[in-house]
């Protein structure tokens, strides 16, 4: 999971600092990009402005509408959902695909859809916590609207351990039974690979060496071709419908991944939509970047952060570093204390610590079980206003 949010992150960074260097190179002060609100279609100069009915006309009658996400930004699901409603309203033959499940969950989605689960059994039936585990109320409003509408929704990704397996071993070399049915993926493009390579020099497969790149690149090509095959073969059986992808920035922008191998699968007819922080600088970011960007203010607060780094310690989080200021710091954690539960809860793992502080609102307490040494101690880390 770390390794994903690293992947879409540092995509973004890259995009919109290469928008504000550029600008910067020339002398010229970065122009911000436009009013919050407005959608804007990038080019080789600055973005120009376009009709919201124009473009959602437009996208209504495409195969595929990509909305590229941060998975951790509440405005970037916000915009989803009205993006979604828009859509729906021109198109109500829709499907919804998330990249968020793997495709085993498919069964679940759909009781979930079909209105037989409540919402906290359908989190915990879609094991949301160990399969995706950011803050569900980001995505819930998205699965409401699918479930009042009936609106199929599909899950499109594959496990984890296939992309493990493709990074370590290479496509060629995993079981087929491993693979979950998903064809060979087409190569990246040359620019595909430059992007890629850009992550890698920032990621832990780095630690592998100089040989690891060929199979990072591989790993994200299967990734990519996983969501694009779960929806184009929805759009086989249903070939009039509309599906809107719900997916990470990092896989859409610049028509390098999903849309590439869709294009491969013969779906040709697709779009990609993201959001743009309004102060941003968005001229020469050219035409294949997205087809159009919903500019949206940068967030005003940072997500809660406990302010540790943890490793897996069998049933429990051992803590390898705890950063200077942090909070963790001001609740006397130490470098080595094993983390036994949280808010009473089990610390199975990375992802149940993280969801539990992202629920954190400023000014409150999060209880925490710790060992150290030979002796257990209740520690209680105290967010403080505006954190």
């Amino acid at each position: 999971m770390r390794a994903k949010v690293r992947f879409s992150a540092i995509l973004l960074a890259l995009a919109a600092s290469a928008a504000s260097l550029s600008a910067c190179a020339r002398g010229e002060k970065p122009e911000p990009c436009g009013a919050a609100g407005e959608w804007r279609v990038p080019g080789e100069s600055a973005a120009q402005p376009i009709a919201a009915p124009v473009l959602l006309e437009r996208l209504a009658q495409q195969q595929v509408v990509l909305l590229g996400e941060a998975h951790d930004s509440a405005e970037d699901h916000r915009w989803q959902l009205y993006t979604l409603a828009q859509l729906y309203g021109r198109q109500p033959n829709l499907a919804i695909g998330f990249e968020m499940f793997p495709r085993r969950l498919q069964p679940v989605l759909d009781e979930w859809v079909a209105g037989r689960l409540a919402e906290d059994e359908f989190l915990r039936k879609v094991e949301w916590e160990k399969v995706w585990g950011f803050d569900p109320r980001d995505y819930s409003p998205l699965f409401h609207f699918a479930r009042m509408n009936r609106i199929p929704m599909l899950a499109v990704n594959v496990e984890r351990n296939l992309i493990d397996a493709v990074g370590k071993q290479g496509w060629d070399n995993v079981p087929e039974a491993q693979k979950e049915g998903i064809g060979k993926p087409a190569p990246a493009t040359a620019s595909y690979r430059q992007a890629l390579r850009r992550v890698f020099d920032h990621h832990p497969a780095k630690a592998r060496g100089e040989q690891a790149f060929p199979r990072f690149v591989e790993g994200q090509t299967v990734w990519d071709r996983a969501m694009a095959q779960g929806m184009a073969e929805y759009l086989v059986k249903h070939p009039d419908a509309l599906v809107v992808g719900i997916i990470g920035a990092g896989h859409v922008k610049n028509g390098h991944g999903v849309v590439h191998q869709l294009k491969a699968l013969g779906v040709t007819k697709s779009s990609i939509l993201l959001t743009w922080h309004r102060d941003n600088a968005c001229v020469a970011l050219g035409k294949d970047f997205a087809d159009a960007l919903y500019l949206v203010e940068a967030p005003k607060e940072n997500a809660p952060r406990l302010g540790v780094a943890t490793e897996q310690a069998g049933e429990v989080l051992r803590i390898t570093e705890v950063m200077t200021g942090s909070v963790a710091e001001a609740a006397g954690l130490k470098r080595g204390d094993l983390i036994v539960s949280i808010a009473g809860r089990p610390a199975k793992n990375f992802l149940t610590l993280r969801t539990l502080v992202q629920r954190q609102t400023p000014g409150t307490w999060l209880p925490l079980k710790i060992r150290r040494g030979d002796e257990e101690m209740e520690v209680v880390a105290r967010f403080p206003l505006g954190s």
